[in-house]
Order: C-alpha cells, then sequence, then structure tokens
C-alpha cells in the first residue's frame, strides 16, 4: 500500500493510526459489536458466546485478505463483513444495517476523535504561545503594517495578536465538537426500515439503539432526519474548523519567518542541523515554512470538500466517496501535522533582543509621529495640517538617510523648527526619550490573552504537558 506522506512525514501517531487502514477497519469491527451488544439487551436473538466470538477476533486484522475479497466482491462493506464472520465463525454482524449505517458512522467516529485530539493540540500550543507572550510582554518592538514600520509594539503583544485569532478559532472548534450530531442506525433511506423490521416495528427500541450507541460513543446528539448520507456540510464545516485553527498560527509562522530574515528571531536551530546544502552559514525558518505550506494543504482540502457540499441528490448517493476518502484523513493530517511542527517551533524559538533594540532606535523618530501628531493637536495645532507638516520632514528625512544625507536627529530638529508645530525641541525630545510610553495598551492586552488561555488549560490541564513528536 502507498503511504500518505503526510501522515508518513508529518502528521503525529494517534491521528495517523485513527486513519490508517487497520484503524479504520478496527473501529468499524468496534461499532459492529456496539451494535450487537445493543441489539442483544433490546431482546434480538443474538448469543452471548457470538459476541464473545467477534470480541476475540477484532484486532486480527489482514488488510490483503479483506482486498483480495473486495476485487471479487466490488463491494468494500460486504468484504469486510465476510473477513470478521469468518474468523469468527458467526454470521451476527451488519443485522438490519445498510453500508452507510457502518460507514458514515465510523467515518463520523474517525472525525470526532481526531477533532477531541486536535482540540488538544491547540490549547498545548496557545498555552506556550500565552507563556511566550507573558514573558517578552514588555519587550519593545518595531511593528509593521504593509511590512514597513508603523509605530512600536511589544513582543508579547505581537504574539498574543495571533494568539486572539487561534482563540477565537478554537471556540468555534469547541462548539462544533460539543454539538457534532451523529447520523446513527437510520437505514438506507433514513427511516430505520430494517431496524424496525428487526425488533417488530417497535420505535421505542429502534430510538433506544441511538442511544445505547451514542452513549457508546460519547455524542451529543443523533440527527432527527436525514436520507442515505448524512449532509455533507457537516464534513465542510469540520475542515473549515481546522482551517480556521491554521489561520492565526500560519500567520505567527509567517512572522516569524519574516522576523528571522531580519535577525531578529530563531525558530531554533538544533546541534548538527543543516540550512542549506550549499551555503553553510545558512540558518532557515524550514518548520515554520512547513507550518504555512500545511495551511495553503488544508485550504486545498477546504475547497475540494466546497465541492460536494450542497450537491446531495434526493435522498443521497455516493459520488462524494473519493473526495471524502483524500479530503478527510488529509485534512487531519495536515492540522495535525502544523499542531506538531507549531509546538516545535515554540519549545526552540528565540528572539535576539539586542537586535530588536537596534532596530527601534533607528526608526523611533519616525514610529513617535503618531504621538507628536497628538501632542501637536492638544496644542492648538489642526489635526490635518499637523499631519502634513510633519509628513513632510519625515519623508524628506528618511529619503536623506536613505542617501547618507542626514541623520535621525534632523527629524526633531526639523519640526522644533517649523512654526507651523506648536511644539519645541524640548517637548519633541521629551517624547522621543521615553519610548515604553509608545507600547500603550499592548503589555496588558498579553496578560489579557494569557488569561483567556488559563480558562482553556483548566479546562483541559493535559494540554499544558504535551510536546511535540521527533517527526522529520
Amino acid at each position: 500500500m502507498i503511504p500518505d506522506i503526510l501522515a508518513s512525514r508529518y502528521a503525529g501517531s494517534e491521528i495517523s493510526e485513527i486513519w490508517s487502514p487497520e484503524g479504520k477497519v478496527h473501529l468499524e469491527r468496534e461499532f459492529w459489536i456496539v451494535v450487537m451488544k445493543a441489539q442483544k439487551k433490546l431482546g434480538v436473538d443474538i448469543p452471548e458466546s457470538a459476541i464473545k466470538s467477534y470480541e476475540k477476533v477484532k484486532s486480527q486484522i489482514d488488510l490483503e485478505s479483506i482486498s483480495k475479497r473486495e476485487r471479487k466482491l466490488r463491494h468494500d462493506v460486504k468484504s469486510r463483513i465476510e473477513e470478521f464472520c469468518d474468523l469468527a465463525g458467526q454470521q451476527h454482524v451488519h443485522k438490519g444495517l445498510t453500508s452507510r449505517d457502518l460507514t458514515d458512522n465510523v467515518e463520523q467516529l474517525q472525525i470526532f476523535r481526531s477533532l477531541k485530539k486536535i482540540r488538544l493540540k491547540a490549547v498545548a500550543v496557545l498555552h506556550q504561545m500565552a507563556s511566550w507572550s507573558l514573558r517578552t510582554k514588555n519587550v519593545s518592538l518595531v511593528a509593521r503594517t504593509h511590512n514597513v514600520p508603523a509605530q512600536p509594539t511589544t513582543l508579547g503583544k505581537r504574539i498574543s495578536m495571533f494568539g486572539e485569532e487561534i482563540l477565537f478559532a478554537l471556540g468555534r472548534l469547541d462548539h462544533l465538537i460539543e454539538n457534532y450530531p451523529m447520523r446513527g442506525i437510520q437505514g438506507a433511506v433514513g427511516t430505520s426500515l430494517d431496524q424496525l423490521e428487526l425488533m417488530n416495528g417497535d420505535e421505542k427500541k429502534v430510538r433506544a439503539l441511538n442511544e445505547l450507541v451514542l452513549e457508546h460513543f460519547d455524542f451529543s446528539s443523533v440527527m432527527k432526519s436525514v436520507g442515505q448520507i448524512y449532509p455533507r456540510s457537516l464534513d465542510l464545516e469540520t475542515v473549515n474548523s481546522l482551517i480556521a485553527i491554521s489561520s492565526g498560527i500560519s500567520s505567527f509562522a509567517k512572522t516569524l519567518r519574516l522576523m528571522a530574515g531580519q535577525d531578529l528571531a530563531t525558530e531554533g536551530f538544533q546541534q548538527g542541523q543543516t540550512g542549506s546544502s550549499a551555503m553553510p552559514h545558512k540558518m532557515n525558518a524550514r518548520t515554520s515554512e512547513r507550518i504555512c505550506g500545511f495551511h495553503h494543504v488544508l485550504n486545498g482540502y477546504g475547497a475540494m470538500l466546497t465541492g460536494i457540499s450542497g450537491d446531495q441528490w434526493n435522498e443521497g448517493d455516493v459520488s462524494c466517496s473519493v473526495v471524502r476518502r483524500v479530503a478527510l484523513p488529509g485534512a487531519f493530517f495536515a492540522v495535525d501535522g502544523l499542531l506538531e511542527a507549531t509546538l516545535t517551533v515554540l519549545k526552540e524559538m528565540g528572539f535576539y533582543e539586542s537586535r530588536i533594540k537596534e532596530e527601534l532606535e533607528q526608526n523611533l523618530p519616525f514610529l513617535a509621529s503618531t504621538v507628536l501628531l497628538m501632542e501637536a493637536v492638544l496644542k492648538g495645532g489642526g489635526r490635518e495640517n499637523m499631519h502634513l507638516a510633519i509628513k513632510e520632514h519625515a519623508v524628506a528625512v528618511a529619503e536623506n538617510l536613505r542617501q547618507g544625507k542626514s541623520s535621525l536627529n534632523e527629524f526633531a530638529k526639523l519640526l522644533a523648527e517649523d512654526q507651523r508645530i506648536p511644539l519645541s525641541l524640548k517637548e519633541i525630545n521629551a517624547v522621543l526619550n521615553d519610548p515604553e510610553n509608545f507600547n500603550a495598551s499592548a503589555p496588558e492586552q498579553a496578560e489579557k490573552f494569557a488569561n483567556s488561555v488559563e480558562k482553556w488549560t483548566i479546562r483541559f490541564p493535559e494540554a499544558k504537558d504535551i510536546l511535540p513528536e521527533e517527526l522529520l
């Protein structure tokens, strides 16, 4: 079998196991056994010895034997039914079930369990980001808009800015998990005909069957009116929630790449690591690049699932199968790889505070222009007139600096000499010599972000101890 590159190279072991061919067969067999036990409890004639026979061979999974059957039968579910029954020496699984009673519910189990693991890793990422945010909440930094120096901020605020986006996405993911509905055992077109026949027309027993299955697998609800398949818009919502989680992380990784290129930060460079096969000095931000790549992959899977959402014919068809077999596991492999890579970066990254300070000093007179603008307005200057006057000097000095014809000190001097601007050189220097004032609410925002994250780590304390797996 050709390995999935996302699973074999990037995703963690738990997600890979859930979506592996062996993992799916094992989950199908778990589902069949749970249904048999529930049916027996509700009066269906299934011997206890038969259930035990199935349980005994549940983990005996021979994919080649199953594939051999499928090549003959040209039906994947029937081949797995026959394989399991022959191993157990019984014929009690799949009573009153249709293929989609099995496959849709099992795929939803894979999704549901995967979502819970992704939620936990997302909390782990936020926990590490909050720690960094608090540690660096007072480290003044050049903030950039359009990738051009804009105003001062702090490093902790920058981290919390991306963390806030991830927090919002985590709330959306959490809501999906807590309200995720199972298709349930509803029959070929959603009328539960076969189960009703099996239970002598007793609708209460059919409802009880679904309740027992729900309880075992920890779902909160079952769909009340469904056809052959559950709506594929639910798959789209699932992957969109993963894309939302990856969005803030991808922006964080992209910014870290930019900072690394400016010698302000490193994602970590371990002993023995090689940055370039040709240029020995290079220390590329390759893991952050990988994170951004995963985000593109997720967007691609989202586009694939958009195509099958809203495309259901009547009570259902299976034209969506190929897309879902690729996009659903692929999306979880990609987001898990992204989270693993992010945990690695957060564990190993560092910031060069001397270079950060140097960049701040080089840009500070210009970064203070908005503060000087407000000071001038407070002293009676017209806002637009003050903006025009300060802009003229800022642009002129910046151009002269690029050509080596000026110094940073000239900016303050020119402003003080301009009769249009009601500020003295002493007043201007008082502003420029107190750069921490420019941080404004940045440290407080970092603290608020950390407090928000703490609520999640209280709910999921195990997330604080999650470390990245040793992946390529």
